[in-house]
C-alpha cells in the first residue's frame, strides 16, 4: 500500500454491526479502525458505549477510543484534527485506515470537511451555560422558532446542531442553513457502505444488546461513573443511558423499566441516524442485511483501489 491508500468506511445506525464488521475487514485488509462515534471517545464509559473490547482491540488497532476523560468537551472539530493525524500514521506504516462509526455529523466533517463559518468562543460558552441541559432545551428550541424557524426545524431533535445554529445566527444575523456551502468534493478518495437493517430486526437487535450490556456490568459502570460526577458534566446531556439508569439507581424505575426506557430512546436515535446517512451521504452505498456481506465487500474494495481517482 501506498500512502494513498484510500479510506474504508463502514457507517449506519447503532446496534447495527458496525464494529464487528469493521474488524473483520481490518483483519483481512492489514487495517486499522478509526472510531467516529463521539462518545467512544471517553474512559470510562466502555459499557454503555459499546467500545470495543480489550481483546478486540488487541487484534487489531483502534483509534480514538477511551482517549479524553468524560469532563473533557470533545467538538467535531478537534475529532477531524485527531482523526487526520490517525489516517496519517495509518497509511504512513502501510496499512488501511478503516472509519467505523454512527456519529453522522463527524463522519461528514471527516469526509467533507467543515464549513467555515464563524465563532466566538466566548458566546459559545454563554449559549452552552444557557442551554446545553435537559430542561432548557424547550427553550432553546423556542428561541430557534423566533429566529430561524428554519434550522430549528432541521435540527429540532438535536440540541448541539441547534446551540451553533443559534450561535451563528446571533453573529452574522443569517441562519445556518443560508450560509453552509453546498456539495463539497470528498476530502479522501473513500470506499463507503452503510448498514442497512428493517427497522424491526434492528430493533429487536438493540434490545438484545440492552439487556446484555445491564447485565454485564453497565449499571456498575453507570454508579461509579455518576458517583465520580458524570451529571455533571457536558458529556452527561449526550451519552445515552445513563441518566435512564441513574433514575434506577434512585428507585424510581424498575430494572425492567430501565431496560424499556434506554431501548426506546436508542430506537429513538437509530431512526435519525437512519435519516441523516440516507440524506448526508452520497457516497455511501447500502448494505441490506442480514447476511453475510464480507465476501461482497472484499472484492468491491481490491476493485475499488485499483482505480485511480486523483485523492490525496
Amino acid at each position: 500500500m501506498t500512502a494513498a491508500t484510500p479510506l474504508l468506511c463502514i457507517t449506519g445506525p447503532t446496534a447495527s454491526g458496525k464494529s464487528a464488521l469493521a474488524l473483520r475487514l481490518a483483519r483481512e485488509l492489514n487495517g486499522e479502525i478509526v472510531s467516529a462515534d463521539s462518545m467512544q471517545l471517553y474512559r470510562g464509559l466502555e459499557i454503555g458505549t459499546a467500545q470495543p473490547t480489550a481483546e478486540e482491540q488487541a487484534l487489531v488497532p483502534h483509534h480514538l477510543i477511551g482517549c479524553f476523560d468524560w469532563s473533557e468537551r470533545i467538538d467535531v472539530t478537534r475529532f477531524v484534527r485527531l482523526a487526520d493525524a490517525a489516517i496519517a500514521d495509518i497509511r504512513a506504516r502501510g496499512r488501511v485506515p478503516i472509519i467505523a462509526g454512527g456519529t453522522g455529523f463527524y463522519v461528514k466533517a471527516l469526509l467533507y470537511g467543515l464549513d467555515d463559518l464563524p465563532a466566538d468562543p466566548e458566546l459559545r460558552r454563554k449559549l452552552d451555560q444557557t442551554y446545553d441541559r435537559d430542561d432548557r432545551f424547550e427553550a432553546l428550541r423556542a428561541r430557534m422558532r423566533e429566529l430561524d424557524p428554519a434550522a430549528e426545524i432541521r435540527w429540532h431533535a438535536c440540541r448541539r446542531k441547534l446551540i451553533r445554529a443559534l450561535e451563528v445566527r446571533l453573529l452574522t444575523g443569517h441562519s445556518l442553513l443560508e450560509l453552509q456551502h453546498g456539495a463539497r468534493p470528498l476530502r479522501y478518495r473513500t470506499f463507503a457502505r452503510t448498514l442497512q437493517w428493517p427497522p424491526d430486526l434492528l430493533r429487536h437487535r438493540i434490545a438484545e444488546r440492552t439487556r446484555t450490556m445491564l447485565r454485564n456490568g453497565w449499571i456498575e459502570e453507570a454508579a461509579a461513573a455518576l458517583a465520580a460526577g458524570l451529571a455533571e458534566t457536558p458529556t452527561a446531556h449526550q451519552v445515552l443511558g445513563y441518566a435512564v439508569i441513574a433514575e434506577y439507581l434512585a428507585g424510581r424505575l424498575t430494572l425492567e423499566e430501565t431496560a424499556e426506557r434506554i431501548i426506546t430512546r436508542t430506537c429513538q436515535l437509530a431512526r435519525r441516524q437512519r435519516t441523516w446517512f440516507r440524506h448526508q451521504h452520497p457516497e455511501a452505498l447500502p448494505i441490506p442485511l442480514p447476511g453475510e456481506p464480507l465476501p461482497t465487500l472484499l472484492r468491491e474494495w481490491r476493485e475499488f483501489i485499483q482505480q485511480d481517482q486523483g485523492y490525496p
